[in-house]
C-alpha cells in the first residue's frame, strides 16, 4: 500500500507511514481481523506555506512591499491635504481668476489678472497724461485714478489685447483720487475680482500691474510694507504736469515733505497701503493685487529720490509706492456710477 487517505476519505497529501506498520494479518498468519489500534487522523488539509525568501533577496522584497504602502498613503494624504486629486490642478480658486495650480506664483496673477488692466491716455487743456485702469464690469467701467482724468476732454483706452476704445468719464471723486470711466462699443471684456483690504497684513506679497511710461502690461511684484499711510494729494487738477513718457507724476505730501511738485492749497488725505512693488509715472490707476488674483488696492503714488522740497525728478522708483485700499473704492462704487463729478 503506497497511497495514503486523510479522515474524510480523500487522498492525502502526506506521505503514508502506516503500510509497514499495520500488517493485513497477525504475525502468525492466521489471517484473523487485525486487533491493531487505527493510525491516527491526519489534521485537516491546509495549504502548504510559500518557501520564504532568505538573505538579500528577502530583505528587498519586504523593503519593496512597505515602501509601496508607505508611498501610496503619503500620495493619497498629499492629494488631500493639496486638492490635487482628480481635477483638482485645473480648477479655480473660489473667489479668485487665478487657476489652482499657479496660485501663489506673479507668472500666475500677471496671466490671470493681466487681461483686466487696461492704459488709459487722457488729454485737456492741461496737457496729456498716460495712466493705467482697473476694469470691473464685462461692459467696460473702468476704475482709475482722479488725477488720471481729470479735466480730460478727450480718454483713450488700450485693452491687453491691443483694442483702443474711445472712453468717457462717468464719476469722479477727488478726496479718494479715484474715478470711473466707461469705454464705448465693448462688451465680454475681462473683469477683475475685488478682494478685502480689511484682510490685507504687512509682509503679504503683491503684485502690480500698469502702464509706467506707457509700456503696457508692465508687471512688478514685492511685498506690502505698512498700512494706513497717510498720503496727501492736490484735488486741483492744474496741479497734474506731464512726466516721462507721457505719465502724469501727481503730486503728493507724505511726512510733512512734498514730492512730485506741489500739492497746492486744495488736498485730500487717504490712508494708504505702501508697497515695494515698483510703481513708476504711468501705474497711476492700475492693480495692487494679492496672490490669490484679487485686487486689494489702486496704485496712486510714488517716491521718486530727489524729488523732495517740490522738486521734480526724473528718477526711478525706489520701492517706496502707495496704493488705495480697495475697500475705499467699493464703498464709493455707487457714487461714481451715479455721475458725481466731486
Amino acid at each position: 500500500m503506497t497511497e495514503s487517505y486523510r479522515h474524510d476519505g480523500a487522498p492525502s497529501e502526506y506521505p503514508s507511514e502506516y503500510p509497514s506498520q499495520y500488517p493485513a494479518s497477525y504475525p502468525d498468519g492466521s489471517g484473523a481481523a487485525a486487533a491493531w489500534p487505527p493510525p491516527p487522523a491526519y489534521p485537516p488539509h491546509t495549504p502548504r506555506h510559500r518557501r520564504r525568501l532568505r538573505g538579500p533577496a528577502g530583505l528587498l522584497a519586504a523593503v519593496a512591499v512597505a515602501a509601496a504602502a508607505i508611498g501610496g498613503g503619503t500620495a493619497y494624504a498629499f492629494q488631500e491635504l493639496t486638492g490635487g486629486g482628480a481635477g483638482g490642478s485645473g480648477s479655480q480658486v473660489n473667489g479668485t481668476t487665478v487657476a489652482a495650480s499657479s496660485k501663489g506664483t506673479v507668472a500666475g496673477v500677471a496671466e490671470a489678472v493681466g487681461p483686466s488692466i487696461v492704459e488709459i491716455k487722457a488729454a485737456g487743456s492741461s496737457g496729456q497724461s498716460t495712466g493705467s485702469g482697473v476694469i470691473i464690469s464685462e461692459d467696460g467701467e473702468i476704475v482709475t485714478n482722479n488725477h488720471v482724468v481729470s479735466g480730460a476732454s478727450q480718454v483713450q483706452v488700450a485693452t491687453s489685447d491691443g483694442k483702443t476704445y474711445s472712453a468717457e468719464v462717468v464719476g469722479t471723486d477727488s478726496s479718494k483720487d479715484l474715478a470711473l470711466i466707461k469705454v464705448q462699443g465693448a462688451s465680454g471684456l475681462k473683469a477683475a475680482s475685488l478682494g478685502d483690504s480689511d484682510k490685507v497684513a504687512v509682509g503679504d506679497d503683491v503684485v502690480a500691474i500698469g502702464s509706467p511710461a506707457g509700456l503696457t502690461g508692465t508687471v512688478t511684484s514685492g511685498i506690502v510694507s505698512a498700512l494706513d499711510r497717510d498720503v496727501t494729494v492736490s484735488r486741483d487738477e492744474s496741479q497734474g504736469g506731464s512726466g516721462q513718457g507721457g505719465g502724469r507724476e501727481w503730486p503728493f505730501e507724505y511726512g510733512g515733505e512734498q514730492f512730485n511738485g506741489e500739492t497746492g492749497e486744495r488736498t485730500t488725505t487717504y490712508q494708504a497701503i505702501q508697497t515695494d512693488a515698483s510703481l513708476n509715472p504711468g501705474n497711476s490707476g492700475g492693480a495692487l493685487i494679492n496672490m490669490d488674483g484679487q485686487i486689494i488696492g489702486i496704485n496712486s503714488a510714488m517716491y521718486s529720490a530727489g524729488s523732495s522740497q517740490g522738486q521734480s525728478s526724473d528718477a526711478g522708483s525706489v520701492g517706496l509706492g502707495f496704493a488705495i485700499p480697495v475697500n475705499d473704492l467699493k464703498a464709493d462704487l455707487d457714487t461714481l456710477r451715479s455721475g458725481s463729478q466731486r
